[in-house]
């Protein structure tokens, strides 16, 4: 697996020739200017064919009326995409090598996300989970293998980490067998318990020695995953409104949830992108926080794409729901969007309780935006623009009022 014949880098972020195997060596938190590499771009945009399908499933159940079984079902299978998501993201911001190994094996995890979307509508449709548990099993054999060669190239602490890590994650494969072998109503159970096995692995394999990821790269990571998941929501309501007015040409009741859910999106990206949160990434605690918060950022950005969809096939009539319904699969997923950006992000960079209030009183309006008929996804999206508008206003006036400070003291 590794040549022992190959030069040792320079220092523990030197980029390594693809064309050799390397030692999996732990990379270091403070190198400068670590990046995304274009292989985990390529990871990202595969797994987003997965949440496509979620998404598109999703649209379906609750156009159909079957909201409470069709979230449930999105919400299982989005914890398993973004799960082996943040379990590769998290590895390679400490241990990427960029060998020809490494790629192989991360080649091997993306093939197994592309079946996982191949089972995705038979999930939703008929309960049967064995094409997303194979592709499940393929990803997290490829994981535990990069977990066992970075242990054959550890030590001590560092080497039963690893170890940990690589034993955990083969014992939760066992344990999602049960979505396959069991009745229905065990299943959801299965993925109570499941999920919160998988959430403590990290816990314990880390409890004596800390993974060397990079705070700025792990940003960096969660940022541009946001990013594409952004835009597969603005692609698939695209794709909605087109075929809509393809069929109907109905433009008058269209326009209102384009131009409304290209606000919320905008304001979406505006809102998460306001602050850089590298700087709150301090420690495992901090950042165990904020990554797995993230499956309700991520989760939510990508229903919003679905709730979109959903407006667009009520306001045409293609289904039966009724008009709160379909305004409310855009903006609690919204709402929810908010808050959890509020929570995780912005909280920690806003100063004086009106620049505190922004999001949360922005989340409370747009569930009121939920009654507003035909006008609601329009009226969210002026909603969402106007939390952004305030926000940059209260900024402005604080830096302002900084500065006249600065100035004051400066002229004392």
């Amino acid at each position: 697996m590794t040549s022992s014949s190959a030069p040792a880098p320079a220092s523990p972020g030197a980029p390594q020739s693809p064309g050799l195997l390397r030692r999996l060596t732990s990379r270091g938190r403070d190198e400068a200017h670590r990046v995304s590499s274009p292989l985990e771009l390529f990871f990202d945009l595969c797994f987003v064919v997965a949440i496509a399908q979620a998404g598109v499933q999703l649209v379906h159940a609750v156009a159909e009326g079957h909201a409470g079984g069709g979230i449930l079902n999105y919400a299982m299978l989005f914890f398993a995409i973004w799960w082996a998501w943040m379990n590769f993201t998290w590895f390679a911001s400490a241990y990427d090598n960029d060998d020809a190994l490494y790629r192989v094996v991360t080649l091997v995890q993306i093939a197994g996300v592309l079946v996982l979307a191949a089972g995705v509508s038979r999930a939703f449709q008929h309960h049967d989970y064995l094409a997303v548990w194979l592709g499940y099993l393929i990803m997290r054999l490829a994981m535990a293998a990069q977990w066992l060669r970075a242990a054959r190239a550890a030590t001590g602490t560092e080497r039963t980490m690893a170890l940990r890590y690589a034993c955990g994650v083969l014992l939760c494969q066992v344990g999602w067998t049960g979505l396959v072998v069991l009745p229905g109503p065990a299943r959801p159970w299965v993925f109570l318990v499941m999920a919160i096995a998988e959430m403590c692995v990290p816990l314990y394999a880390e409890k004596d020695s800390t993974t060397a990821w990079h705070p700025h790269h792990i940003a960096e990571r969660y940022g541009l995953f946001t990013i594409i998941v952004l835009g597969e929501t603005i692609s698939a309501a695209t794709v909605a409104v087109k075929s809509a007015v393809d069929e109907h040409s109905a433009l008058g009741e269209l326009l209102p949830i384009a131009a409304g859910g290209l606000l919320i999106v905008f304001s979406a990206w505006w809102i998460y992108f306001v602050v850089p949160i590298h700087g709150h990434l301090r420690s495992n605690g901090q950042a165990f926080l904020w990554g797995y918060g993230h499956y309700l950022i991520f989760a939510s950005a990508a229903a919003i794409g679905a709730g979109l969809e959903v407006a667009v096939e009520q306001a045409v009539g293609r289904t039966h729901i009724s008009t709160l319904a379909a305004s409310a699969a855009v903006t609690l997923p919204t709402a929810l969007y908010l808050l959890t950006v509020w929570a995780l992000h912005s909280r920690h960079f806003k100063v004086g309780i009106a620049q505190q209030l922004v999001l949360p009183v922005t989340a409370l309006l747009m569930i009121c935006c939920t009654f507003l008929g035909h006008w609601a996804v329009f009226a969210a999206g002026l909603v969402s623009a106007a939390a952004v508008a305030t926000g940059v206003t209260l900024t402005a006036r604080m830096a302002g009022r900084e500065r006249a400070a600065s100035a004051g003291a400066s002229a004392d």
